[in-house]
Parts: structure tokens; sequence; C-alpha cells
């Protein structure tokens, strides 16, 4: 099967062929070429979606990542951004081994192609000359022949006329002969170019054309195999990365696995336990003995209301911060004593650590320096041993303020952690004497009398859902207020000391004045004086409310 011998006539049609075999290798390029940018694009794609969920530096984000399911959400992302990178090989491979290397061989192709079809012209002009020739040396012939017929004729004429002379018959005579000479001469160059035609024709079309056909076939064999190794090129190509994104997605299995819904919930434990006991029962209240109250609950709603906004739950009116909720007037206190107790000392303990690592540092850092300090002192050329004293005292002044700072941090902890109460402890469990000598512990005993949703403790750590409170000024608001008038009075169990804004202290033992009651919050208003009053756990007071009121004390 040769294309020379069977397409002998079909150089035209060959010719529209080839150029459809390069039209076809070039769409194939474009569409690899576009494949290539879907990956990169879609890598691109992966590779945002994965950096938009990442945890933000430094944020309550990267904190909610101590949790397995975020760890596995986390690796999550990290593989799919491993799995981009395989998107990006398969772009980078497809475009270095089959688009550029095809550009540049249909370039080739196109050069090989035109020089085959020039030889196959340049034969098919030269045959036809040689075709022009033995037509012109044919027509050459005829025309002699006609000529010499023609003058034989005129001899034979002539000869025959008994009027015509002698002299022209012999001019006829040799005419006749000239003719037939000339009409020899040209039938041996036309039966001479004839088989010189009939021998290039051959040439032509047994040897020339085969050859040129022959090697358009294999040019056009040659392209149709390269586009078959492109094809399995373009599939190994995928093939190849189909190991490491199945790593990728074993990857993914594996992180799903390795979520611990028990650790998860102990994490919780840690991360809002407040270090508080329950509060103790709650004692019964005689309600057959007539107790005296001044003031009734509608008064007493009435003399605090004068037109002012009661708190409210779950939304933004305006109204007075509650005592136990510590103002927020800037950063974090030092000592941490905006926290719970058990997340103070979780705080506490962190902040040691750090510590000690800086100091762990920094005597490196003493230790590298006086080792090239001996060095300099042994090897004077090397440097001055006096350049590094400032250093030296530099160093260690930091790690004298560095163990300062870290005394300090462990004086609050041990401090916190000898506060922790017992869980043994029943006495102190039932009684609900818990120490709130710690002003965090009145703020979270507080807000476990108020439930609140998610057991946050200061304004800063509030969330959606819990109390809501509009952050106005609490000493501004009393000063307003008009003194309420004391409905009773009440007796300090325990020693309490008022460290937050709103709370008063009070001594083991003394009396003071109730100028309102619990209003289901668990601090009562008391007044020492004219100048002192503020909030007190209504568990730390013994209520004795005025014989108007109803019930004659009560514990909360």
């Amino acid at each position: 099967m040769s294309w020379g011998t069977e397409l002998w006539d079909q150089f035209d049609n060959l010719e529209k062929h080839t150029q459809w075999g390069i039209d076809i290798l070039e769409k194939y390029i474009k569409f690899v070429k576009e494949r290539t940018e879907i990956e990169l694009s879609y890598a691109k794609q992966l590779r945002n979606l994965s950096k938009k969920y990442q945890p933000k530096k430094n944020s309550k984000e990267e904190e909610e990542y101590r949790y397995t399911a975020c760890k596995a959400f986390l690796s999550t992302l990290n593989e799919m951004n491993d799995y981009a990178g395989q998107h990006e090989v398969i772009s980078e491979n497809m475009t270095s081994q089959i688009t550029v290397e095809l550009a540049r061989y249909v370039q080739e192709l196109k050069q090989e192609r035109k020089s085959h079809f020039h030889e196959g012209r340049k034969a098919q002009q030269h045959i036809e000359t040689c075709w022009k020739q033995l037509e012109s040396s044919k027509r050459r012939f005829e025309r002699d022949c006609k000529e010499a017929d023609r003058a034989q004729q005129y001899f034979e004429k002539m000869d025959a006329d008994i009027n015509v002379t002698k002299a022209d018959v012999e001019k006829a005579r040799q005419q006749a002969q000239l003719r037939h000479q000339m009409a020899e001469d040209s039938k041996a160059d036309y039966s001479s170019i004839l088989q010189k035609f009939n021998h290039e024709q051959h040439d032509y079309y047994h040897t020339h054309i085969p050859n040129i056909f022959q090697k358009i076939q294999e040019m056009e064999e040659r392209r149709i195999g390269r586009i078959g190794e492109s094809v399995k090129t373009y599939a190994e190509l995928d093939r190849q990365v189909i190991p490491i994104i199945g790593k990728c997605l074993d990857g993914i299995v594996k992180a799903a696995e390795s979520i611990d819904p028990k650790n998860d919930s102990q994490l919780v434990i840690e991360a809002y336990k407040s270090g508080f006991e329950p509060p103790g029962d709650i004692e019964f209240e005689d309600f057959t003995q007539p107790m005296k109250r001044t003031v009734s609950d509608n008064s007493l709603s009435n003399s605090r209301g004068d037109g002012k906004s009661e708190l409210k739950f779950g939304g933004k009116s305006k109204g007075k911060l509650w005592p136990f909720i510590k103002k927020n007037k800037g950063a974090t206190p030092e000592d941490f004593s905006n926290l719970p107790p058990e997340q103070r000392r979780k705080k506490l303990q962190q902040k040691v650590d750090e510590l000690n690592k800086d100091i762990q540092k920094e005597m490196d850092q003493r230790d590298a320096i006086t080792k090239m300090k001996d060095v300099y002192l042994k090897n004077p050329q090397m440097g001055d041993p006096a350049s590094l004293d400032h250093k030296l005292a530099e160093v260690g002044q930091n790690i004298e303020k560095l163990r300062l700072e870290a005394q300090k941090f462990e004086a609050w902890l041990a401090e916190v952690e000898g506060r922790l109460p017992a869980r043994s402890d029943q006495a102190r469990r039932q009684s609900g004497m818990y120490d709130l000598q710690n002003p965090p512990a009145v703020n979270n005993c507080a807000q476990d009398r108020e439930s609140s949703p998610d057991g946050s403790y200061t304004e800063e750590q509030s969330q959606e859902g819990e109390v809501k409170v509009l952050a106005t000024d609490f000493d501004d608001e009393f000063d307003d207020e008009e003194p309420l008038p004391a409905i009773g009075t009440c007796k300090a169990l325990y020693t309490f000391e008022g460290q937050n804004e709103g709370t008063i202290s009070v001594v083991e033992g003394e009396t003071l004045y109730v100028i309102e009651e619990d209003k289901g919050d668990g601090w009562t208003r008391i007044r020492r004086n004219e100048d002192e009053e503020g909030y007190v756990p209504t568990s730390y007071v013994e209520v004795y409310l005025d014989k108007n009121a109803k019930g004659a004390k009560t514990y909360i």
C-alpha cells in the first residue's frame, strides 16, 4: 500500500489532506493548552479556597483549632493545598511535554510538507515542459509533411505541363526534394523528442512521483503516530499524580478518623471551667409569720423607676451595668483578675511558661556571648573581649527583669491555686461559701445564677445569645439616682471584699441597711452610711426586711 502507486494522480487532494492533518494537530495542541489553563485556574481557586478558610494568626479562630474536629478541617485545607499543587504539576507537564513539543513539531512538519510538495511541483513543471516540447515537434513535423506533399504535387503538375520550361520544372523538383528533406528532419526530431518524453514520463510516474508521495505518506504517518503518543502522554501525566492525590485524600480520611468527640468535650471543660463550686441549697422561707415591710414591691419598683428603664435581657436597651460585670476600661489586667479562677490559673501558667522560655533564650544568649568572649581572650586578633561586656550586662539585666516578672506571675499563680475549692469540700458547697476574695469569683458566681448560655465571664467574652447590657457609665447612673429608702437590715455572715465597681466590702458580723433586695441575680444592694453603698452576694448576708414586708429573712 503506497500513495505513490495508488494515488499517483491525486497530487492536489494529497496536498489538501496533509494540510487538514496539520490543522487537526494544531487543534489538539489548542485543546491541551486550554486544559492546562483550566488546571492552573482550578489549582488557583483551590489554593484561594484553602487560604480563605485558614485560621487567622493571633485570632480567636486560631484557638478554636485545638479541637480535633477543627484540626481535621485544618488538615483538609492543607491537603487541598497539596491537591491543588498536583493540578499545577499536570499543567506544567502538559505544557512542557505536549504543547511545547507539538508546537515545535508542527513547525518542522510544515517545513517538511512544503519541501515535498515543492519537489512534486518541480517534477510536474518538468514533465509539462517535456510535453510542450513534444507537442511543438509534433506540430512542426506535421507542418513539414504537409509542405512536402504540396511541393511534390506542384512538381508533378509542372512536370506534366508542356508549356512550362525545363528550368521551372527543375526548380519545382528541387523545392519538392527540399521539403521532403525538411519533413524527414522533423520526423527524426519528433521521434527523438517523443522517446525522451516517454522516458521522462515513465520516470515521473514510476520514480519521481512515487518517491515524493512515499515521503509525504511517511510524513503523514509520523504525524498520526505523534498524535497517538501525545494522547498517551496526556493520560500518563494525569496518571502520574494519582498516587499523590490519593495520599492527599488518604490524609483527609486520616484527619477525619482522628476526630475525637470525647477529647473535644474535655477541651470545652478546660476552656470554660470557672473553678467555682455550685451554690448550696436554698433555705426554707416561712411565710406563716407576719413580717413588716415599709415599702411594698410595687412601691419599691416605682421608687427605683422614676422613668428609668429597667435592665433587660437579650436586648440593647439602655440600663446600668450589672455590678458583677467588670467594666471594660481598656486592656486586660496584668494578673488576669477579670477571669474566673480556673481560667485565670491557666492564663497565669501560660504566662509563666512563656517567661521561662524567654529566660532560657536569654541565658543561652549569655552563654554564647561568654564563649565568644573566651575566644577573644585566647585570640585577641579575632576581636576585643571588652566590646562584649556591654552586651553581657544588657543580657544580664534582661534575665533579671524576666525573673522578677516570672516571680510575680508565679506568686499570682500560687495564690490562685491556693484558692481553688476542693471537690470534696461538702461544707463549702452546701453553704455556698466558696472563696470570693478574688473579684472574678464574684463575677462568675453571679453568672452561674444568671445561667448565661455559654458561661462567659466578662463583657469582652460575651457571645451572641448571652445577656447583653448596654455599657453605660455605672457611676454616673448612681450619681443621677436619688437615695433609695432602707427596706430592712442585714447581717454579714462572711467577710466579702468588694473589689469590682458597684460592690461594697463587708466584715463578718457587720450590720447594714438593705435598700434593694435580691431581684433574682444573686445580689443584694446595701448601705453602710450616706456615702457607702453597693452590692454584696445575697448568700453572704442574712436579710431582715421591715415588718411590713413578707417573710422574716432569706438565704439565696
